[in-house]
C-alpha cells in the first residue's frame, strides 16, 4: 500500500514551463520597449537578464533580498549595460509590470504535466502547490495553463511568511494542507529549494532532474526522475 496521502508540488519549471513562457514574454517586452538600438543583438540582453534573474532568485530564496528588489534589479542591471540607456526605476518598474502581465497569459507546460496531474488525481492523492512565486501572477498562470482545478491547496511563500527551502515554509505548508510529514512527498525541479528543503522538514522528495541530466545529488534523495512521466511509476 502506498504510504503517501498528500503530494506537494512545485509549480514553476516543474509543471509550468516558466523558463519557456518567460523567454517568449521577454522577447515581447524587448520589442515593446524598443531596446534594439541599445544592444548589439537581443541575445546580449536576454543572456544578461537570465544570469541576473538566477542570481537574484537564489538570494531571494535565502531571504537575503526582498521581492521588490528582485523585480527591479533583474531589469535594472541588464538595462544598464545597454548603449546610451538612461535607466530610471520607473522605466524598470514599467518593464517589470508588463513582463509579469505577459508571463501570466502564457499557457505552456512542461511535457507530461497534464498527464501526471490526471494520474495523481485519479489515484486519489490530495494535491498542493508549494511555490515561492508571486501571488499576483501564480493564480493567473495556473488558470492560463489549465492546471488550477487539480489542486486542493495553493501554498505560496508570501502567504505563509517563509520561503523554500526554509523548514519554516514546509512546516507551515503541512499545517495549511492538514498533512503529516510521514505521508507527504514533495516534487520539484530545484534540488536545494524543493528537495533539500522538504527532506530537512522530514518530507520525502522526488527530484525532477530537468536541467542537468546525470546530476548526482550530493546527499541521498528519495527518488530522482528525468521526466515527469516517470513519477507515474512511483506514485
Amino acid at each position: 500500500m502506498n504510504k503517501y496521502r498528500d503530494i506537494f508540488i512545485d509549480f514553476d519549471d516543474t509543471l509550468y514551463d516558466t523558463r519557456g513562457n518567460s523567454s517568449i514574454a521577454l522577447r515581447e517586452v524587448f520589442a515593446l520597449f524598443c531596446l534594439m538600438p541599445h544592444f548589439p543583438d537581443p541575445e546580449t540582453f536576454f543572456d544578461s537578464f537570465w544570469k541576473t534573474n538566477t542570481e537574484l532568485w537564489a538570494q531571494y530564496s535565502q531571504g537575503e533580498i526582498t521581492r521588490d528588489y528582485l523585480m527591479l534589479q533583474r531589469f535594472m542591471r541588464p538595462l544598464n549595460k545597454g548603449l546610451g540607456m538612461d535607466v530610471s526605476e520607473d522605466f524598470c518598474h514599467d518593464m517589470s509590470k508588463k513582463f509579469l502581465e505577459l508571463c501570466s497569459e502564457k499557457s505552456g507546460v512542461v511535457e507530461g504535466a497534464h498527464e501526471l496531474m490526471e494520474h495523481l488525481k485519479a489515484k486519489g492523492y490530495r494535491l498542493h502547490i508549494c511555490s515561492n512565486g508571486f501571488r499576483e501572477v501564480q493564480y493567473k498562470k495556473l488558470n492560463a495553463c489549465g492546471l488550477h482545478s487539480y489542486f486542493d491547496t495553493i501554498i505560496l511563500s508570501e502567504q505563509v511568511g517563509a520561503l523554500k527551502p526554509a523548514k519554516a515554509f514546509y512546516d507551515a505548508a503541512l499545517r495549511v494542507a492538514g498533512a503529516n510529514a510521514e505521508s507527504t512527498i514533495m516534487i520539484g525541479d530545484n534540488y536545494q529549494n524543493d528537495v533539500v528543503g522538504a527532506m530537512n522538514a522530514g518530507i520525502d522528495a522526488i527530484l525532477f532532474n530537468r536541467w542537468e541530466k546525470g546530476f548526482v545529488p550530493p546527499q541521498p534523495v528519495t527518488y530522482v526522475v528525468d521526466e515527469l512521466k516517470e513519477i507515474m511509476q512511483i506514485l
